[in-house]
């Protein structure tokens, strides 16, 4: 069975959207005119499995490993899930030799992803991390040690923070149930009890004064501002700004701005930005953050080029026209079809008429300076679920200015994608790779930090004595990360019990498991106009 043979049934399955779909929520996605086909005998699931591998095979970063229609039969699998995740699974990373999109001990893909849409049928999901609204409870957990639960954020405005609950907070009872201690049955529990559609969840919780509250907590929505804390501190001679930024979300250009303002007009010489939850979100968001940072003699460089797939770099015009890209419309800044006579289908401008070459001024991103904030460092505090465009934020600065990295090493993450879409669901798999002006990337196994150091949840946020917060401006006082403090009495092994903590892997099974509403992963907007 060859693939043209689908070719008809693609235009039954792709509704007519594309990433802005994600972007904008409040602009309704008009629909592309109805090319009339061929009558099928599928189901209208079955049409779904096999667009997605057919999408896969075409734009997939890694599309040389897959097999063919017929070697794989996507109509065998039963869901869509598992489908994607024996896609996922033909690549392999030679450094590891296992697939790029392999997470263990789990079924599920390190980086592509099914978002599906609302009932309504025209709005995406995707995560209330990057689309700037959610609708849940405003929190995330962790443990400090295996008997001892905490709040690592909050968002502002949430029900969570209009409950009390703020960073640090220890949980001592959800839904009634008070052995929370840590295994593989109390985690589904939290699974089940913060995302399994509950209206709401009872909380009994110890705060950071010390206080107990018993709270309900209802899940509604709210704005998401992904930025938790500001502050700028006295090191030494220096004023060192400081920002927790927790997703690259698309409505917070403003607030970025004003944020490095501020830190310009009290005069900051360093700055650290605390990444350590933000899996990342929009290209654009980055962009922002990068130019707003680094230094203004770089304007005119190059910042992060952006590779796709040989296929999709060499696309003939015969190609063109014959590629389900055609069916994805390349809408415009206000979510409209932009009319496009003279492209491949000869009505509106669609992802087929973009070009994908590595060489083209389109994929390279160059340095244009925001602002005022003259920085000598940057610091970046970071751990095992810093992801996507907070890597790639991390890697575009790293050769242009002294970046120091403290926490733990990163996800992994240097592809992203622009969403596909079939039907009722938007298809997220990584359809390129973006690499540095000094032509580095493939960071796979993720960035590793010049301080190793582990996080100290029952800290408030901007709390100087704070582990990872800490490092940085010890280092930002004497130009390195050891201390020279004077000796501390040593205590017996007899009078003190240390708490058992969990191991990395099971810190990152657990963040993977409990954070199931941050967005891990760097979505492109093509600002291509026609």
């Amino acid at each position: 069975m060859k693939h043209n043979r689908f070719r008809s049934i693609i235009a039954l399955l792709v509704l007519g959207t594309t990433i802005f779909s994600a972007c904008k929520k409040s602009s309704p996605v008009p629909e592309p005119p109805v090319t009339p086909t061929p009558a099928v005998t599928a189901t209208r699931a079955e049409l779904t499995k096999d667009s997605i591998f057919l999408y896969a095979k075409e734009l997939y970063y890694w599309n040389t490993t897959l097999p063919t229609y017929e070697a794989f039969n996507p109509r065998s699998f039963s869901s869509n899930e598992t489908e994607l995740y024996a896609l996922t699974q033909y690549s392999s990373d030679p450094s590891t030799g296992k697939p790029y999109e392999f997470v263990n001990g789990f079924a599920e893909p390190k980086y592509s992803f099914i978002d599906y849409l609302t009932t309504a049928g025209k709005v995406a999901a995707l995560k209330a991390d990057v689309n700037g609204t959610a609708d849940d409870y405003g929190f995330s957990i962790n443990y400090q040690d295996v008997n001892d639960l905490r709040v690592k954020y909050v968002y502002g405005n949430s029900p969570a923070s209009q409950q009390g609950l703020t960073r640090g907070c220890r949980i001592t009872s959800i839904n009634g149930r008070t052995n929370l201690a840590y295994s593989t049955a109390t985690v589904s529990f939290l699974n089940s009890a913060l995302f399994g559609g509950n209206a709401a969840i009872s909380l009994t919780f110890t705060d950071l004064n010390n206080v107990t509250k018993t709270v309900t907590i209802t899940a509604s929505t709210y704005t998401v501002n992904p930025i938790l804390y500001t502050n700028v501190y006295t090191a030494g001679t220096k004023k060192v700004g400081y920002l927790v930024f927790n997703s690259y979300t698309n409505n917070t250009s403003a607030a970025l701005k004003t944020v490095f303002s501020n830190f310009a007009n009290q005069g900051v010489s360093e700055l650290v930005i605390d990444l350590r939850y933000n899996g990342g979100g929009y290209v654009s968001t980055a962009t922002e953050m990068i130019n707003l940072a680094a230094p203004a003699s770089e304007n005119g460089n190059i910042m992060y080029t952006t590779y796709y797939n040989s296929f999709l770099q060499g696309l003939t015009s015969t190609q063109r026209k014959a590629s389900i890209l055609t069916h994805q419309p390349l809408l415009d800044g206000d979510g409209k079809l932009q009319p496009f006579t003279t492209g491949v289908n000869g009505k509106y401008a669609t992802y087929a008429d973009l070009d994908y070459n590595s060489t083209s001024a389109d994929n390279i991103e160059r340095f244009v300076k925001s602002g005022s904030l003259n920085l000598s460092r940057v610091y970046f505090i970071v751990s095992g679920s810093t992801a996507s465009a907070s890597e790639l934020t991390i890697n575009s600065l790293s050769p242009v200015m002294d970046v120091k990295l403290i926490g733990e090493t990163t996800y992994g993450k240097p592809v992203g994608f622009f969403p596909i879409r079939i039907d009722k669901l938007d298809l997220y798999i990584p359809e390129f790779e973006t690499k540095n002006q000094k032509g580095f990337g493939g960071y796979y196994a993720g960035l590793k930090v010049d301080k190793a150091a582990n996080e100290d949840l029952t800290k408030a946020w901007g709390d100087e004595t704070e582990s990872l917060l800490s490092y940085a401006l010890l280092y930002a006082k004497s130009g390195s990360f050891v201390t020279s403090g004077t000796k501390t009495a040593s205590l017996k092994a007899s009078s003190t019990t240390m708490p058992q903590k969990l191991s990395s892997t099971e810190l990152k099974s657990v963040a993977l498991s409990l954070d199931q509403n941050s967005f891990q992963g760097m979505v492109l907007r093509p600002e291509k106009k026609f």
